[in-house]
């Protein structure tokens, strides 16, 4: 049964990972020209799990909204092909 999703989970895992490294690019610019200065900064802080919650704040709005606008089309294409 569980391989009948491993695809769809796989995407999904995809999704949210290409969603928190675009978050961490935006929010911290400096990601890109002195990495482990943020990495340090964030290991003094010990404030590591923020941009995983945040990234899953983000990543289930941008999931409501795929999954709603699949289900919308979906209406459309039954329709189109019943005709």
């Amino acid at each position: 049964m569980l391989e009948k999703f491993k695809p769809a989970i796989k995407k999904e895992i995809l999704y949210y990972l290409l969603t928190l490294v675009l978050l961490t690019l935006i929010i911290h610019i400096d990601m890109l020209s002195d990495p482990l200065t943020r990495l340090e900064l964030m290991q003094e802080k010990g404030n590591y799990s923020h941009p995983f919650i945040y990234t899953l704040i983000v990543y289930g709005i941008v999931f409501i909204l795929r999954k709603t606008i699949d289900f919308i089309v979906g209406i459309f294409e039954k329709k189109i092909n019943k005709n």
